[in-house]
């Protein structure tokens, strides 16, 4: 009993006994994965094809499921509803990580009207995915999830306040195979058991950080690559949770080692996925391309400032971006130039746009979202990239920087017209509160970094 399986499949499962609970989940604004455990046969009997119903405040409130006020999509004043996710039976996979399991992502509908909740972050994607089959195109991608790994559980990092915490590894492991080994007991469960549950795996290696891995998926189409994005995520913290350790997706969980990233791969195919439409003979700098390659380039470098956010979307997101960290500052392309906030990578049909600028504690269906809305309007209005940059991105001084703190992209989002014609009023108002609410709690907050630095010598 292992990977995809259908809806014969899973009542053949549960009639037999090998299957007893699925978990139907949807991403929150954080992209976390929300739902219930649901008894394998009532999901078979009632929810296969009515959908369940949960409550709205999981898209209106904080990290600590706290309801935040002043969001216009629901509050206490509207009683805080119901909303109906219904199961996307194509993403019906085993959870091999949990006993007798399945696993089913679900997009979010209104409780009365066949109509999804335009605020949902999978919904969110659905509706630039559409906007890219009607120009003819099928929209693939790929994410590199960087993520860190520590000899403590995450109780006993609650218990320690979160401070020295020790990673599992003591020396900086980039493509480190005999560090590897170490935590290979960890990793490897993690790549054995997303292979089990039918999110391909290509390899896992040591990154620039003690204790930091990536452990890279197989790209996909942009929506089924955000599923096994969200997947890889939730699984490898339950996995290590059950060997007794921790591990953390914070984009910067600590200002001396290198943060972690959301490298995000993308590619425009024709309608039916089949023929790469990057691919060309137009020459662009160092390149050969299509015009629709230029022009994709063109929007996503050109909006990139005003939707930031939905790449690093908390005020800690931007302890990341320092120079000489491979983490990008300047809004810059290049060839093969890990300096360059968009890295050119591949070549013919391979050939594709890595912008490296998304932190590994992204939503990656906004941020897939943001990356296709930009492109799309590159293509519309045939954008034009800058020129291609050439040696070191941190030094030079005359490129455009990207946003220096949360705040920054904030003010960057509120004054997007462009984002409002994309996104919709409704969405943007939504997440800009949710943004806002993150700065402001983090405001709100006295540090242990001030109570060190002030308590005696300020």
């Amino acid at each position: 009993m292992q990977g995809r399986i259908d809806v014969e499949q899973l009542k053949r499962l549960t009639a037999d006994g090998e299957l007893e609970t699925v978990l139907a989940v949807f991403p929150d604004m954080y992209g976390r994965l929300v739902g219930k455990r649901l008894v394998a046969k009532f999901f078979v009997d009632e929810v296969l094809s009515h959908g369940m119903h949960a409550c709205d405040y999981l898209l209106a409130c904080d990290v600590d499921m706290d309801p935040v006020p002043g969001y216009a999509f629901t509050s206490w004043a509207k009683g805080y509803g119901d909303f109906r996710p219904l199961p996307d039976l194509s993403t019906l996979r085993i959870a091999s990580w949990l006993d007798k399991s399945a696993i089913v992502l679900c997009d979010v509908y209104a409780e009365k009207e066949d109509t999804l909740v335009s605020v949902a972050p999978r919904g969110i994607l659905r509706k630039q995915l559409e906007r890219a089959s009607a120009g003819g195109f099928t929209a693939m991608a790929a994410s590199e999830l960087e993520l860190y790994v520590f000899n403590e559980t995450y109780e006993s990092a609650a218990q320690k306040g979160y401070i020295k915490l020790e990673p599992i590894g003591r020396v900086i492991e980039d493509y480190h195979i005999l560090q590897g080994t170490k935590e290979e007991f960890l990793i490897g469960a993690i790549r054995s058991h997303l292979e089990r549950s039918g999110v391909p795996v290509e390899s896992s290696k040591g990154e620039w950080g003690p204790g930091q891995q990536e452990i890279g998926l197989r790209y996909a189409d942009a929506l089924e690559m955000a599923d096994r994005h969200v997947l890889y995520k939730h699984a490898a913290k339950e996995i290590a949770w059950q060997l007794g350790k921790a591990v953390t997706f914070m984009a910067k969980w600590d200002e001396r080692y290198a943060g972690s990233s959301c490298h995000i791969h993308m590619s425009l195919w024709d309608a039916k996925g089949k023929k790469a439409l990057f691919d060309g003979e137009e020459s662009l700098g160092p390149i050969k391309c299509s015009q629709t390659f230029r022009w994709f380039l063109g929007g996503w470098m050109k909006h990139v400032r005003e939707l930031f956010a939905f790449y690093a979307p908390y005020p800690a997101s931007y302890k990341r971006y320092v120079a000489g960290s491979f983490a990008p500052t300047g809004i810059a392309w290049s060839y093969d130039n890990r300096t360059a906030a968009f890295r050119i990578v591949g070549h013919g049909s391979s050939l594709r746009i890595e912008c490296r600028a998304a932190g590994a504690d992204a939503n990656v269906y906004l941020a897939f979202a943001a990356t296709l809305a930009a492109g799309l309007d590159g293509i519309a209005n045939k954008i034009e990239p800058p020129d291609a940059f050439e040696g070191d991105v941190y030094a030079a001084q005359e490129l455009q920087h990207l946003p220096h703190s949360l705040l920054e992209s904030i003010a960057e989002l509120e004054r997007s017209t462009f984002a409002r014609e994309a996104f919709g009023d409704d969405v943007i108002d939504h997440y800009l509160h949710f943004f806002r609410t993150e700065q402001r709690k983090f405001d709100s907050v006295v540090t242990d970094w001030e109570r060190r630095r002030y308590f005696e010598m300020g």
